[in-house]
Formats: structure tokens, C-alpha cells, sequence
């Protein structure tokens, strides 16, 4: 079991930069892959990246790739998203997740744990 504290979200600008971070509390942290999914008002939750445990290969979804970057750093229990180049439709509660799997079905794979949100606005 995973306990996930979510800090950073906010307010951006279009093209603005944002850097959201993920604590966990639990023994399993360091072989879980860790990532996050984001959901608008009214649409369905969705993938936005992930990194397999040990700083492993990393995944991302076709709307954020070459603009977001995730890492993790194990003996500080923490992950973080840098969020680059943002545009209006990033806006978005976003929600760090801990799984077992890291890659292009992130989509599709069980959660074991979710951070509560965070809310992140990004003006025109």
C-alpha cells in the first residue's frame, strides 16, 4: 500500500511552465512505476506519463510528448512531472497514480493508488 501527497499545480500561461510533485508513503514505493492522469470537467480521465520503477523507461501520451518530462528520485520517495510549453487544453485536475505498469497502455492499467489532485489552469 501507497500513499501518494501531491504538491505544485497552479495557474500557467499559455507557453508558461509548471512542476508538479508526487511524495509516497509505503513500503512497495520504490517497485511501483509512478506517473500521472489528468481529467477536464466533464470528460473522461486520461493518461498523461509514467516512469517504471528505478528510473526506467518512461511513457507519454501523444498530446504532452516533447513538452512534459517526469523523473523520480527513490530515496526522496518522489516523483516529479515538469510541464512545459502549456497550453489551454492541459487544463486539468491532475491526479498522480502508482501501478504496476509503465508503457503505452498506461491508459488501461489498474491503479493502486491515487494522490488526491491537483488543479492545473493554464490561461490563453
Amino acid at each position: 500500500e501507497v500513499q501518494l501527497v501531491q504538491s505544485g499545480g497552479g495557474e500557467a500561461q499559455d507557453g508558461g511552465s509548471l512542476t508538479l510533485s508526487c511524495a509516497g508513503v509505503g513500503f512497495t514505493f520504490e517497485d511501483l512505476s509512478l506517473g500521472w492522469f489528468r481529467q477536464a470537467p466533464g470528460k473522461e480521465r486520461e493518461a498523461v506519463s509514467c516512469i517504471s520503477s528505478d528510473n526506467g523507461p518512461s511513457y507519454y501520451s501523444d498530446s504532452v510528448k516533447g513538452r512534459f518530462h517526469i523523473s523520480r528520485h527513490n530515496a526522496k520517495n518522489t516523483a516529479y512531472l515538469q510541464m512545459d510549453s502549456l497550453k489551454p487544453e492541459d487544463t486539468a485536475v491532475y491526479y498522480c497514480a502508482a501501478s504496476e505498469f509503465c508503457g503505452p497502455d498506461y491508459d488501461a492499467t489498474p491503479v493502486n493508488s491515487w494522490g488526491l489532485g491537483t488543479l492545473v489552469t493554464v490561461s490563453s
